[in-house]
Formats: C-alpha cells, sequence, structure tokens
C-alpha cells in the first residue's frame, strides 16, 4: 500500500478536504519524518564509506575497518548498528569455529550505495581534474 492509496477520492460532503494522517507523508525536510533519520546515517562520513566497500562485497567488521581508514572500532561497530536498523545493511553470522560475522548491503543498502558511488566517482575526477590543472598529481588531503 502506498500513500497514494490512502488518498479520499474527494473531500467528504460538506466538509474539508482530508489527505492521509501527517505521520505517513515522507519529507525529508520534516522534522519527524523517519526518512531524514535514515538521511541522516547515510550522509555521515563514516557511514557513507562503509556504504561505498559494502557496494565492492561483503566484509568481515576487521577487513572493513581496514578499508575504511581512520575509522575506529567503536565508531564502525555504531554505524553498522545504525544502517542494519535503517535496513541497509545485514548482519550475517556465519556458524564457524570461530564463529565469523560478514556485512553485506540489503537490496535498499545497494540502491543507496550506487548513488553514493556516483558522488564519489564525480568528486575523485574532480580532485584529479583540478590535481593537473594546478600541476599537482594524486589524492590532496581534504
Amino acid at each position: 500500500m502506498s500513500i497514494t492509496d490512502l488518498e479520499p477520492d474527494g473531500p467528504p460532503e460538506g466538509g474539508p478536504a482530508v489527505g492521509p494522517p501527517q505521520e505517513l507523508i515522507a519529507d525529508v525536510f520534516a522534522r519527524g519524518c523517519t526518512s531524514r533519520a535514515a538521511f541522516e546515517v547515510v550522509t555521515s562520513k563514516w557511514a557513507s564509506l562503509a556504504l561505498l566497500a559494502l557496494g565492492e562485497g561483503g566484509y568481515r567488521f576487521n577487513a572493513l575497518r581496514r578499508r575504511v581508514e581512520g575509522v575506529s572500532e567503536k565508531m564502525l561497530s555504531q554505524t553498522l548498528q545504525a544502517l542494519e536498523r535503517d535496513g541497509m545493511v545485514t548482519r550475517d553470522v556465519v556458524t564457524t569455529i570461530p564463529p565469523r560475522v560478514e556485512y553485506s548491503l540489503t537490496p535498499l543498502g545497494h540502491q543507496v550505495a550506487q548513488r553514493l558511488r556516483g558522488l564519489a566517482d564525480l568528486l575523485e575526477a574532480t580532485v584529479a581534474e583540478e590535481a593537473i590543472k594546478n600541476g599537482r598529481e594524486g589524492h590532496q588531503p581534504a
């Protein structure tokens, strides 16, 4: 069911127009919108980098931590928990000895990671173009 399915065909007789309850309207600009909370998580530095890395394939925690240079163990753990809560990451426990935990993207996580990849590609290309234009090579610190 979508939000539009909840909209009436027209206003009730003699009454004002009635629409879906306010809490069902998705608007990232609205303070109480749940999509805003997910947006805040995704646009954080560590979550964006984790999503980009997981877009390459599943990772175990320490391998992901090595891939996302500079993230602390605590911050990565909190970030993965938030991404899992928002339905973008799955945490799979593999029953081996010793047990293994692997993180991967959900279908929603893949969609978000693809969009972030486009942004990362644009920014990386821009940095490279600016470096060439200014006679520098490689990545410059931000």
